[in-house]
């Protein structure tokens, strides 16, 4: 099921129970808000809109995941008679594979009941097969999933007057970080009926059988974004700040290809085609941030990036200098990238104030940082996730930052090095020679996402130090790569064009 990833994440963290994959409800091309539920419904041979209530619940144990859907739903057509009840309860068991940072899935039908009423007709699902397998990428800065789709409906109408079969096929994919979450799902329906003849009764349909397609699109998005809300007083300590802003919606697109229907028979070789959108949408959240306070940044042209990142808590201190022209350290670039992506690394065991030996005891993993800094966890954390690595044993957080180390962290972040040609590629860059091997990977992934461009002379130079004020500019690009992007990608390429 699509929620099995919710299930995961909350057993993996440790985290309360919450929803934390964004997903489309079942697996019936609906949408919701906080007040209503809408599905086409296609059974009859005929799309209809139901609208109606929805509810949906979760449970986890260690080894398995459970998430069950109750719909109670009417035709949005008051003049059209009908009824869809529906409960369905699918089970989640996975695998996690730490060496390789990855996750896997597979999920059943563990109870089901459904009725649908249309007009005279009631449609009884007598049986539901089901099948779904994912596979997870964890990533530091986003988890990555696809999945594929198999499932099996059979309806009985009226009883014993016939038969819908919809065989489901098709897929999901999806990603969940701090700026956003979105599942996608691509699945083909495709639609058998068989009315069998009533002999004897001039008043039933005779016998006669029909089939159809559609292909549903659906996709649950959840977007946070950085906006900034001006002061609109003059007499006032700051002249605005920023906010976050939750926005989460629902769309869907049924793409239909079923016969022309006449009084519930179906007219001989005539079709009817056409597509029926849905969208829904949630009321946003708003969170206010910390105001940023700087007397060094007046007119200076990285001023917007480095206040948001502030406001956003990746940048901490109390100083009223940011100095933005000096250089960037390892450990101030590593520690921003961590909390930019909302990574919080464990802190050392503590019995009330005093910490525990285990805690006390740690050996560090760098022979320059002790697990005594304040600073150790967020080294530790970034190289057990595989952010940064050290040299010859040394972190050298004093060091400056260059542009190569920096655009290797942010690309490890997502794995996409991965991604790069095969060795003995060109990156496009002048100065493409002057890129060292171990960053050659995560240069042309930059480039190819927006994360990285060269200058006037097309030179991306590599090598040479990062100021403040750069690093800030790369990490807010970075921050709209996670932001608008990936959503992009996951939802409206698919949504509009597949």
């Amino acid at each position: 099921m699509q929620r099995w990833l919710a299930l995961l994440v909350v057993v993996l963290l440790m985290t309360p129970l919450q929803p934390v994959w964004a997903a489309p409800p079942d697996y019936c091309g609906g949408v919701n808000n906080e007040y209503e539920y809408q599905e086409v419904v296609f059974l009859s041979g005929e799309p209809v809109l139901f609208k109606g209530s929805f509810t949906s619940s979760e449970k986890i144990s260690d080894v398995k995941g459970t998430v069950s859907y109750k719909f109670d739903l009417k035709p949005a057509d008051p003049a059209l008679k009908g009824s869809l009840d529906r409960r369905v309860t699918y089970e989640s068991a996975y695998t996690n594979f730490s060496p390789q940072g990855q996750t896997t899935g597979a999920t059943g039908i563990k109870s089901y009941r459904e009725t649908v009423v249309l007009g005279e007709d009631r449609f009884t699902l007598e049986d539901y097969q089901f099948s779904r397998s994912d596979v997870v990428d964890n990533r530091p800065a986003a988890d990555f999933f696809s999945g594929t789709i198999a499932a099996r409906k059979v309806y009985k109408l009226n009883k014993d007057e016939g038969t819908v079969i919809v065989d489901i096929s098709g897929g999901a994919v999806g990603y969940s970080n701090f700026w956003g979450k979105t599942e996608t799902q691509i699945l083909d329906y495709n639609l058998q009926s068989e009315l069998l003849p009533s002999p004897g009764d001039e008043e039933k349909r005779g016998g006669f059988s029909w089939a159809g397609t559609v292909r549903v699109i659906a996709s649950d998005s959840l977007r946070k974004s950085l906006d900034y809300s001006p002061n609109e007083v003059s007499l006032s300590s700051f002249p605005g700040g920023h906010m976050t802003v939750e926005k989460r919606e629902m769309v869907s697109s049924c793409q239909y290809d079923l016969p022309r229907m006449k009084d519930g028979v179906p007219r001989e070789y005539q079709r009817e085609s056409g597509e029926i959108d849905l969208h829904q949408a949630m009321l946003p959240n708003i969170e206010r941030l910390i105001l940023p306070k700087f007397r060094d940044l007046g007119g200076h042209w990285a001023e917007e990036d480095i206040k948001k990142l502030y406001s956003l808590n990746v940048f901490q201190g109390t100083s009223p200098f940011f100095l933005p022209d000096a250089p960037m350290t390892r450990m101030d670039f590593t520690r921003a990238v961590m909390r930019s992506c909302n990574i919080s690394p464990e802190q050392p065991q503590k019995t009330g104030l005093v910490r525990t030996r285990k805690a006390a005891s740690e050996a560090s993993l760098v022979k320059d940082v002790p697990s005594s800094n304040p600073d150790y966890q967020y080294v530790k954390e970034a190289i057990n996730r595989g952010l940064v690595q050290g040299v010859g044993g040394y972190f050298l957080p004093d060091s400056s930052l260059t542009r190569a180390q920096a655009v290797t962290i942010l690309v490890r972040g997502l794995g996409f090095e991965y991604n790069a040609p095969a060795p003995g590629f060109f990156t496009q860059f002048r100065d493409d020679a002057e890129i060292p091997a171990w960053a050659k990977d995560s240069v042309y992934m930059a480039r190819q996402i927006g994360l990285l461009a060269g200058d006037s002379s097309n030179r991306v130079h590599p090598n040479q130090v990062m100021t403040r004020a750069e690093a800030s500019a790369m990490l807010i690009r970075f921050l709209s790569f996670l932001e608008r992007d990936l959503q992009q990608d996951y939802r409206e390429n698919i949504v509009l064009y597949k």
